[in-house]
């Protein structure tokens, strides 16, 4: 995680729609992005007080999902 609040992480290409709309239901942890679409990379785009929330949401979601700490 970057000091911006930025989360980003790893899934499976399939995962990507179920996770936008998870967060669209957390109006205000943060914003979803797709960084990498062929390597399912992407980034939640939090504030430094929502990032934590975020990843916590995350990490609860019952799919295989890996934190990077950046892109690369």
């Amino acid at each position: 995680m970057s000091d911006s609040g930025a989360v980003y992480f790893r899934v499976n290409t399939k995962d990507v729609h179920y996770i936008n709309r998870i967060f669209e239901g957390y109006e205000y942890v943060g914003v979803v992005s797709t960084v990498d679409k062929g390597r399912g990379i992407l980034v939640v785009r939090a504030t430094p007080d929502t990032a934590h929330a975020a990843r916590e949401i995350l990490a609860s979601l019952p799919i295989y999902l890996e934190f990077i700490d950046q892109y690369e």
